[in-house]
């Protein structure tokens, strides 16, 4: 009897230890269930660094100021800013940013040597402002204090409507090293290009009266683009040597012209249409509306306009100067110089100083 009684302690015993696993291992399988829904409900991982580079030329830091609020001001991506300018605009650039709402933005200041353009360029243009070193500083992405292997690169005429990562995660095609708007891409604006002379084809940016362009193979009406807004693959973009390849058109325009008497002018996107063409990746086209600089009188409808992502005054007539088109959606995100040396020209002030000459 005594026996029995200690079996059958034993079993009430094990059968509680049962029933305590059973319990154990139900509240487990609650756990395991419960886990996946809160960490959905966790907030996402914020999106990596979103690098842009810019030119701020003294003489037009506020048009850069204004591209770098515009893009500031319409993401929550975290954006840093690559400030390129010459050495003896560093100081007030740096005073532009701390001194305005700006300074809450990451930014790098980068300074640009001139001295590698000798005898690549030349003072031929028709607008001598294209000559500008800074133009030249996106043909030498791998070789500026750049710590990312992929930035998008703009043009300080140039506000941002939207938001600025959905330009940087434009996936680039195997072997492309940047991403640009081709010019056949608003088909809306052909005609208003072409009453002004402007042009969407290689046979208005190449002499082919020049054998070292017909040699090229290049169908003067291909589609040209516009490099004054792209995406860039640094890494890409080294491996393949397209600056050397770009200095090497910069030399033989220097010695034998062969694009700067052509009808567009310039000599900064020649190089980059020679050795990016057929080989880089289309953007959107809502992320290139241009040629708001290229008349007083360019007018886009108020939809196109809403809807676009990135607006571009390409041309003479720029967004701070009088007369101009549209320049409403610049003034916007301009923001005053603090030291007072960079305004905006409108009509009144534009008066005063054709009466001022006058005298």
């Amino acid at each position: 009897m005594a026996l029995l009684r200690k079996i059958n302690r034993l079993l009430v015993a094990l059968l509680l230890l049962f029933l305590c696993l059973l319990l154990h291992s139900a509240l487990l399988r609650g756990n395991t269930h419960t886990e996946p829904l809160r960490s959905l409900e966790r907030p996402p991982r914020p999106d990596a660094v979103i690098p842009v580079l810019l030119c701020a030329a003294e003489e037009r830091l506020g048009a850069a100021m204004a591209t770098v609020n515009s893009i500031h001001s319409n993401t929550d991506a975290d954006v840093f800013f690559y400030i390129v300018t010459l050495h003896d605009a560093v100081k007030l650039t740096r005073q532009y940013i701390e001194k305005t709402k700006l300074r809450r933005i990451k930014y790098k200041l980068l300074e640009f040597n001139p001295m590698v353009l000798r005898e690549k360029v030349k003072p031929d243009s028709a607008r001598p402002e294209l000559l500008h070193p800074l133009n030249f500083v996106r043909f030498y992405l791998p070789l500026l204090d750049i710590n990312h292997k992929k930035l998008i690169y703009v043009d300080d005429d140039v506000i941002v409507q939207g938001d600025i990562r959905e330009l940087f995660h434009v996936q680039l095609k195997p072997g492309h090293a940047a991403a640009f708007a081709s010019d056949c891409d608003l088909p809306q604006s052909h005609e208003s290009v072409r009453s002004i002379g402007m042009q969407t084809t290689y046979m208005g940016f190449l002499d082919y009266r020049k054998q070292e362009v017909r040699d090229l193979g290049i169908n003067p009406n291909d589609c040209s683009f516009n490099p004054g807004v792209f995406v860039a693959d640094v890494d890409e973009w080294k491996r393949q040597t397209i600056t050397k390849e770009l200095e090497k058109w910069m030399s033989l325009n220097y010695r034998l012209n062969l694009y700067s008497s052509a009808l567009v002018g310039g000599v900064a996107s020649p190089p980059m249409l020679i050795v990016f063409h057929d080989r880089f990746t289309r953007l959107e086209p809502l992320w290139h509306v241009r040629h708001l600089g290229f008349s007083p009188d360019w007018y886009y409808a108020d939809k196109e306009l809403q809807e676009a992502q990135l607006l571009h005054w390409n041309g003479p007539f720029k967004p701070w100067t009088f007369p101009v088109a549209h320049s409403d959606l610049w003034e916007r995100w301009f923001i005053p110089d603090p030291c007072g040396r960079f305004r905006v020209l409108r009509a009144k002030e534009r008066e005063e100083e054709e009466e001022e000459e006058e005298r």
